[in-house]
C-alpha cells in the first residue's frame, strides 16, 4: 500500500498581492492532493489578506497567518513553525509551480529514503521568458553559486535540525545559506529532468536590487558561518583563490578581495590584500 505523505506550502508574501492569486492557482492545479497551503502575510501593507481570504473560501486547504514584518526568512519560519506536513515546499508568492511538481518529486522521496532535496528544471516568464539555465548540483561547488531554486521539497526535520532559514540574511540569499546548512553534511539531491519551477523575473525585485556591497557582507558571512564546510570542499586558499578568480571572469561576484581577506584571517591569520 503506497502512503502519499502530507507536504505543506508555505506561502510569505510582502507587497505581492498583484500575483499571489497566480501562485495559489498553481497550488490547487496539482495532481497531487494531499496538501496544506500556508499563506504568511509579512506584514504586507497591500490587499494580502483579502486575496488569502479568497483562496480559503474556495478550498479549506489554504490556510492564512499573519506576522509583523520581518524578512522571507523569518515569514517562512513563522509558516513552516505551524506545518502539519512531513514535507515542506517554499513558494515566493510571485512565482508558480507545474501541476505534477508535488506528485512527481514525493515519488522520489518515496523511491530513495536517503534524498534530503528534491528540486527540477525551471523556465522564467514576465519580463523574461525561457529556461533558467542552473549548473547541476555539485556540494563542492554549492559554497561558490547556488544552484537550486528556493522552491524545492524537503523535510521538515531537516529544517528543524539546521535551526530554519537564518533571519540574519534578511538582505538576501537565504535560500542559498538553507541549502549549504541542509545538505553540508550529506545528504543526496535529485533534480527532476522536467520543468517545474517558474520564476518571475520583474525590472524590481529584491535579487535585482542587491548592492554589489551587499553582496559581499553575505558572503563574508556565509564563509565564515559556514567556515568548516568550505574547508572540506574547497580544500585549501589556493583552490579557493582559483575558484574566486574564475567566478570573477564570469561576473558572478566582483570585489573578491574583502572575501578572500576575511579567509585569510580567519584561517591563516593574515591579510592577503592592504
Amino acid at each position: 500500500m503506497i502512503i502519499y505523505p502530507l507536504i505543506s506550502i508555505i506561502v510569505p508574501c510582502y507587497k505581492q498581492a498583484q500575483y499571489l492569486g497566480e501562485a495559489l492557482q498553481s497550488v490547487i492545479d496539482q495532481r497531487y492532493q494531499d496538501w496544506e497551503c500556508i499563506i504568511v502575510d509579512d506584514g504586507s501593507p497591500d490587499k494580502t489578506a483579502q486575496i488569502a481570504k479568497e483562496w480559503i473560501a474556495k478550498d479549506s486547504r489554504f490556510k492564512y497567518r499573519y506576522k509583523d514584518n520581518g524578512g522571507i526568512a523569518s515569514a517562512r519560519n513563522f509558516g513552516i513553525n505551524q506545518a502539519k506536513a512531513e514535507f515542506i515546499l517554499a513558494l515566493d508568492a510571485d512565482d508558480k509551480i507545474a501541476n505534477d511538481y508535488l506528485e512527481l518529486a514525493i515519488n522520489e522521496f518515496q523511491k530513495d529514503p536517503s534524498l534530503k532535496v528534491v528540486y527540477a528544471r525551471a523556465e522564467k516568464f514576465g519580463e523574461e521568458s525561457g529556461l533558467w539555465y542552473l549548473p547541476p548540483f555539485d556540494i563542492s561547488k554549492l559554497g561558490l553559486y547556488n544552484m537550486i531554486f528556493c522552491s524545492a521539497l524537503y523535510r521538515k526535520a531537516d529544517w528543524q535540525r539546521v535551526g530554519g532559514y537564518d533571519v540574519n540574511m534578511v538582505l538576501g540569499l537565504e535560500d542559498w545559506e538553507f541549502w549549504i546548512a541542509l545538505l553540508k553534511n550529506g545528504g543526496n539531491v535529485c533534480q527532476l529532468n522536467k520543468i517545474g519551477f517558474y520564476y518571475r523575473i520583474k525590472e524590481k525585485s529584491r535579487h535585482v536590487d542587491l548592492k554589489i556591497s551587499d553582496k559581499e557582507e553575505l558572503y563574508n558571512y556565509l564563509s565564515v558561518k559556514h567556515a568548516d564546510f568550505y574547508v572540506k570542499h574547497l580544500g585549501s586558499f589556493i583552490a579557493l583563490n582559483s575558484e574566486m578568480e574564475k567566478l570573477k571572469k564570469m561576473r558572478i561576484i566582483k570585489g573578491r578581495k574583502k572575501v578572500l581577506n576575511l579567509f585569510c584571517e580567519t584561517f591563516f591569520g593574515f591579510r592577503l590584500f592592504k
